[in-house]
C-alpha cells in the first residue's frame, strides 16, 4: 500500500528517534515513526538508568515508554513495522516495509541504532541484564566491591576495565587472542595495572548462576584446551557493535565498519536524509548523546523542509 507523502519519516524508536519525533511534532511536521519490532532501543534491556538528567534512577523500559508517550502527545504517529528497503534516488523518498507498505516522505531521519555483538554461548540469554551486560558506563555502578569480568580486547574493553576500577578492585579481562587489539596507550593502561587480571587466548564457554543472577562463568583456553571456572557478579561484553544499516547500504555513504557517515553532525550523503544516534556514533554510545543527535536531526530536517516547496 502506498501512503501519501509525509513531511518527515523517522526510522527507529530509541532515544534518538523519539527525541527527533518530539522536536518534529512540536514543530508541526507531523512525523511518522516506523518503530520496528524492538521499539525502545538498547535501553529496553537495561535495568536501572542512573545517568539520565532529572531521574536519579529509572528503569530503562520505563524511560523509553515515557519518551514514546511524549512523542505521541505532541502528535507523532507510530507504525509498528520494519523497514525492508528504501529508495533515496528520487524525491519524495520511498521507504518500504515488511507489511507491504510504501511510505513517501520529503525528509527522513534514520535512528535505527546498533546492536552489541553477543557471544551466543550457553547462559548468555538467561543472565542477560541479570549480571551479563554490554555497557560498563550504564551498569558499572551496580557492582560496588564486586567481582566483574570484561570480555574483549579492543579499546572499549580497555576503557570498560579502567572505568570499572571506580567501583571495584576485582576485575578480570578475558580476550580470545594472545594480545590485545586496542590502541597502544589503552593497552598499556590495562597491561601495567596489577589490579586487573589479564587472561589471554580464552573464550567464554558458559555463563552460570542461580535463578536470580549470574554467579560466574566457565572459560576455555584455546591453546591448552583447559577449562576454568571464574566467580563473577557481573560480566561486561565488549566485543563491538553492529550498526543496523542493512536497508541503507548502497543508498548512503558508510564507513568501513558499516556506520552511516555524517557531516555537520547529522547530515548524510543524501540531502534531506539525516542520521542520529548509534547508527553513526561508534564513540560515545550513550542514551543522552543519542537524544542530543535526535534533537539536531529534527532541527536540521525542519530547516531543510523550510526550503522545500509546498510543505504538507
Amino acid at each position: 500500500m502506498k501512503h501519501p507523502v509525509a513531511d518527515l519519516i523517522i526510522i527507529g524508536s530509541g532515544p534518538a528517534g523519539l527525541t527527533a519525533a518530539i522536536y518534529a511534532a512540536r514543530a508541526n511536521l507531523k512525523p511518522i515513526i516506523i518503530e520496528g519490532y524492538n521499539p525502545g532501543g538498547q535501553l529496553m534491556s537495561t535495568s536501572f538508568v542512573e545517568n539520565w538528567p532529572g531521574e536519579k534512577s529509572i528503569l530503562g523500559p520505563k524511560l523509553m515508554m515515557q519518551m514514546r508517550d511524549h512523542a505521541i502527545h505532541f502528535g507523532a504517529e507510530i507504525k509498528t513495522e520494519a523497514v525492508n528497503s528504501v529508495d533515496f534516488s528520487s524525491r519524495p523518498f520511498a521507504i518500504n516495509t515488511d507489511l507491504g507498505n510504501t511510505f513517501m516522505s520529503k525528509a527522513v531521519i534514520i535512528a535505527t541504532g546498533a546492536n552489541p555483538k553477543k557471544l551466543n554461548c550457553p547462559g548468555e540469554s538467561t543472565y542477560w541484564s541479570k549480571g551479563v551486560t554490554t555497557c560498563a558506563v550504564c551498569d558499572g555502578a551496580f557492582y560496588p566491591n564486586k567481582k566483574v569480568v570484561v570480555i574483549g580486547g579492543g579499546d572499549t574493553a580497555m576503557e570498560d576495565a579502567s572505568f570499572l576500577k571506580k567501583f571495584t578492585k576485582e576485575i578480570t579481562i578475558v580476550h580470545i587472542l594472545d594480545k590485545f587489539t586496542a590502541s597502544y596507550a589503552m593497552q598499556q593502561r590495562v597491561i601495567n595495572d596489577p589490579a586487573i587480571t589479564k587472561i589471554y587466548e580464552s573464550t567464554v564457554k558458559e555463563f552460570h548462576g542461580n535463578t536470580n543472577h549470574l554467579t560466574g562463568l566457565t572459560i576455555y583456553n584455546t591453546k591448552t584446551k583447559a577449562e576454568t571456572k571464574i566467580d563473577a557478579d557481573g560480566v561486561f561484553i565488549a566485543i563491538g557493535l553492529s550498526p543496523n544499516t542493512a536497508p541503507f547500504k548502497n543508498h548512503l555513504e558508510m564507513d568501513h565498519m558499516g556506520y552511516i557517515k555524517v557531516h555537520d553532525h547529522v547530515r548524510t550523503s543524501v540531502e534531506g536524509v539525516f542520521a542520529a544516534g548509534d547508527v553513526h556514533d561508534y564513540k560515545y554510545r550513550q542514551a543522552i548523546t543519542s537524544a542530543g543527535a535526535g534533537c539536531m536531526a529534527a532541527l536540521e530536517a525542519e530547516r531543510f523542509l523550510a526550503t522545500c516547496e509546498a510543505r504538507i
